[in-house]
This record gives C-alpha cells, structure tokens and sequence, in this order.
C-alpha cells in the first residue's frame, strides 16, 4: 500500500483535472447529504433573517402627543377622545405642538390659540425605543436606526466574503451565526440611543454575513440543474424568519424582552463546530485535497452512491491496475496552475467586460433592494394590524421563490426577471391611484412576491458568474453595493417631501436613457451562458478568460421600476 505521501500526491494531481460537477451528478445531484446541509443551513438563515428585520419592530413608529400637564390624569394615559384635546391641542400637528396655556386649570378659557413646540409626549403604547429613548417628533432619528443596520450589513458582506475565501465557507457561517449573540443582548440592556445605534452597527457588522455564506456553501454542494431549486429553498427560508418574528414581537412587543429572546439561542450555535463541514469545492481550489476527497466520500456514503472504481482510486488515492487510475471526470482542457487571488483580483479589474457586469449587476442589486426592503418595512403602516400585515408581505415571498424555481430554468433568467421587473414596477405604478385599501395591500403583496422572485433570480445568476476562488469577493461586491438602496428604504419617509418636487418628466427621461444605452448591448441569456461557462470550467476555474460577451440588458427595466418605486409609494405611505 502506498505511502501517504503518494497517495496526496497522486490525489493532488489529479484532483486538479477533474470536473467536480460531473463527478456530483454521480455522487447525487441533492441526495440525504445535501438535505441535511439545508437542515442546519436553513437553521441559521432563520435566525438571521429575523436579525435583519427585528429593527421594523424595535424602531416602529408609536402613536405620541405633547404632554398637557394642566389636563393630565396620574399617570398620563394616551387616548383619543379626551375631550380637552379640543381646546389644548392644535387640531393638527398635536404630536409636537400644543397651545399656549395662559391659566392653570384644564379649560378652554386657559389655552390661547398660538402654539408652541412641546418637549414631553405621552405615548400610546411605549413597547418601542421611540418610547423608551424619547425620541418623539425626531423621526429621523427613528428611520436611522434601519440606515445604520444596513450600513452595517453593507460593511458585513465584503469582510465576510474575505474571511470565507479564505479561511473557508465553515469558520465564516459558525461566526457570523454566535457573534450577534454577544452585541444583539448587550443592546437589550443599553439606556442611551447613541449606544443602541453603536450596538446596532456591530451587530449587523458581525452577523450578516450569514445568509450570503450560507447561499454559497448550500449552491456549492449541489448539480447544476439544483441550483434553482436550492437558492430558492434558501429564498423561502429568509422567508419563514421573517414570519417569526413578526409573530414573537406580536406575542412580545416589548422591545427589550424581545431582544433577549430572538438573540439568546445563538450562542448555540457553537456546536456547530462539531458537525459542519468545510465546502469541497473550496477545499480543492485550496489544494487541501486530503480533506476534500473525505467529504467526498461522505456525501458518497450518505446519499447511498455506487461509486465506480476508477472514481474511488482517484478518491481514496489507492493504486488500480491501471498505471494512472482513469479519469471518468475530466476537464476539457488540462489547465495551467491556478493564479494568487491578487493576479484573479487583477485580472477582473483589467477586463473592462467583467467590470462593466459588476457595474451594471450592482446597480440591479441596488434597485432589488431598495424595493425589496422599502416594502417589508413599510407594511407595518398599512391599514390593519402591523404583524399581520408584516407576515403576509414575508409570506408572499414563498410563492415568489417558487415562481422563480418553475421559471428560471424553463424560460431562462433573462425573461423571468425581465419580465418580473415589468410586474412589479406596474403594481407600484398604480399605487397611488388606488383609494381601497385591500387593493393598496394586494398590489404592495404583488410587488414584494414579484421582487422576490427577482432576488432570488439575482442571487443564483450573480453566483454563477464567478470562479470558485473569488466567489464569494464577488458576490460580495455586488450584494455590498446593493445595500445602497437597503440603507435608503428606511428613509423614504423623509424623502416625500423632496421627492414632490422632482418633475415626474425628468424621471422618465433618465429611464429612457438608461434603456437605450444598455439596450445597445448585446445580450445571451444567463441560463444557457451559465451551463456553457461551467462546461468549459469556467464556474470553478480561474483560469478561464474573463472575456463572455453576454451583456445584460435584462437589468434595464431595473431603473425604470425602482424610480416609480421610488417616486409612487413614498407618496402611498407619506403618512408613517
């Protein structure tokens, strides 16, 4: 029996010729293996999604009015139909201003009709930090709070890219899973809003990497043709975190309790150590070979595949009665020795194709998230109750992950996402025509499930963009530009005012020039440019040229709905 030495050796080479998705159909394309990956996957996306929206509760707006000490009763109680509210409060504004008392006692003849700003406010539920840290009439401070969380998860996505490319997918997911823990509980405990807004841009910084991790290790293990379905099983299960937590902050609203309770359980997942296992794409492209082609036989073993001989020698590095054990999955082309990760960085950065797809996939990305978001946590002011509703726009997503599995491949990503985009630009163009508010609602549900289907469209297509050994940098890239229009969605509250006065022309001018100027791009359709771009290593390779002459014009109907997105339902929800 060779020596291990050998056996790393001849392993070693070889592994460099094979092609690692040719050899999983032959493992199993989503066998007892891959599910169970999903499990604890599908685990710790649930939590981070109900990380990443828990601030639409914690921060949610709370009905306010300026305190009347003269007409107040012990303690002071929030009602609307107090009848000195008449002749102390201005009939409107009485959230901020009230009327300038000229007596002492609670009476008409005590109050002028001049008003002054207040600076105490009772208010009507007080289970938020707008209670808690008084921050009535300063709405911006309570819109920053979401700013800050996604400039956190801005800044999140491209560190942990850089972690996971290089010290593997497994150390990224367990820490990014147990460090929210820590900063998520000491800002349940926090007394000053500086310190909760601190707290808050470390926890986004340290824990949203989670999901994006998660994406790549699960497309990572399965076929090709089960990528769809499995980024769309991930996309369903964001999904279900999001219902969560509409459903514990409805069952506890009080926001310091609710902290505790979403944050506690993520110290478990330290134990995670002990059962995941590292990406065996990323293992090879490391040269960690050893290591690779043992979890290689696991998911052989697990899944029950009838491995051929030739594939075990090559596996397990034993010799065969052939003088160099067959190949049964080799690549097209022997490929030189792949490059440092500065020469691949280079390489993209010289390629004006490559760059012009960065540029243009995260200016989708932008677009994607900005309505994606601004949906979710603006329909917590819909008519109706707030949980309710939170959990319908997050349902809605299952269906639009399913969607996007049943069209994706069968019509190509190309006209399922173009498509999408003309959909929910439409349901958001209606909008503000629409005076009954069960339609306001279907048509904001049409939009979010049609969004989501583009997200989940994205995210796979910007995944098989790339190598293996930049990835994860890559679709960082383009995800960390994207939270651009995450960090604005909070804000479209204060943007109405600005935004009545943008001549609604103009903005159909840019869009017409952004369509005709990408349209004059040629442009392949991703699925088909994807299978070619695997076939000749392309996904797993970073040898291959950086040179495909697809040019996506499927992203020009991008702009034209984020600006009616943009321009239409800040006007729709003008009132949070």
């Amino acid at each position: 029996m060779p020596s291990n030495t050998q056996s790393t050796q001849t392993r070693s080479a070889l592994s460099k010729e094979i092609d690692i998705d040719a050899l999983i159909v032959q493992l199993g394309q989503f066998g007892r293996y891959q599910r169970w990956v999903f499990a604890y996957l599908g685990l710790a996306i649930i939590f981070t999604s109900i990380y990443n929206c828990q601030y639409v509760f914690n921060a949610a707006g709370d009905n306010y009015r300026c305190k009347v000490p003269e007409c107040e009763q012990s303690p002071p109680v929030y009602s609307r139909t107090e009848p000195w509210r008449k002749f102390a409060l201005p009939s409107k504004g009485y959230n901020c201003y009230r009327k300038i008392p000229i007596g002492k006692s609670c009476a008409p003849e005590s109050f002028s009709n001049t008003t002054r700003r207040c600076y105490s406010w009772v208010y009507e539920g007080g289970t938020t930090i707008v209670a808690e840290f008084d921050l009535a009439c300063q709405e911006w401070k309570r819109t920053l709070v979401g700013t800050i969380h996604n400039f956190g998860v801005f800044l999140a996505i491209p560190l942990t890219a850089a972690v996971s490319d290089t010290y593997g997918r497994r150390f990224a997911l367990i820490g990014t899973c147990v460090a929210p823990a820590v900063f998520g509980l000491l800002r349940a405990f926090c007394r000053n809003y500086v310190v909760y807004l601190f707290l808050e841009f470390v926890e986004a910084l340290v824990g949203n990497g989670t999901y994006s991790t998660a994406f790549i290790i699960a497309l990572e293990i399965v076929g090709l043709k089960m990528r769809v379905l499995g980024g769309n099983i991930i996309q369903s299960t964001y999904a279900v975190g999001q219902i969560l937590t509409a459903i514990i902050a409805w069952v506890i609203p009080y926001w310091r309790t609710f902290t505790i309770v979403i944050f506690t359980p993520s110290f478990l997942f330290i134990f995670y150590i002990f059962f995941v296992e590292e990406s065996f794409r990323w293992l090879m492209v490391k040269g960690h070979d050893d290591e690779a082609a043992r979890i290689l036989l696991k998911v052989a073993k697990w899944n029950n595949a009838h491995l051929l001989p030739e594939t075990k020698a090559i596996l397990t590095g034993e010799p065969s009665k052939f003088s160099r054990p067959w190949n049964p999955f080799p690549l097209s082309t022997v490929p030189p020795p792949p490059p440092k990760e500065t020469r691949l960085m280079l390489k993209v950065l010289k390629s004006r194709t490559m760059m012009f797809r960065i540029i243009v996939v995260s200016f989708w990305w932008i677009s994607v998230t900005m309505i994606y978001y601004g949906l979710s946590i603006n329909s917590v002011s819909l008519v109706g109750n707030k949980y309710v509703n939170y959990m319908m726009t997050a349902f809605v997503e299952i269906p639009g992950s399913f969607l996007c599995f049943m069209t994706l491949d069968r019509f190509g990503r190309k006209s399922s996402i173009m498509t999408s985009f003309f959909i929910c630009g439409l349901s958001l163009l209606v909008l503000p025509i629409v005076k009954n508010p069960n339609l306001t609602i279907l048509l904001t549900l049409v939009g979010k499930m049609t969004i989501s289907l583009i997200f989940s469209g994205i995210y796979i297509y910007t995944v098989e963009l790339f190598p293996t050994s930049a990835r994860h940098r890559m679709l960082g890239i383009c995800s960390m530009t994207g939270r651009i229009g995450s960090m604005c969605a909070p804000q479209t509250p204060l943007l109405v005012d600005g935004v009545h006065e943008v001549p609604p022309v103009h903005s159909v001018r840019l869009a017409g020039w952004y369509v005709g100027a990408v349209n004059a791009a040629n442009s392949g359709d991703a699925a088909h440019e994807a299978a070619r771009h695997h076939r000749a290593g392309g996904a797993d390779d970073p040898r291959q040229p950086l040179h495909q002459n697809d040019q996506f014009n499927h992203v020009t109907l991008s702009l034209p709905c984020w600006l009616q997105t943009y321009f239409h339902y800040s006007q729709v929800f003008s009132g949070i």
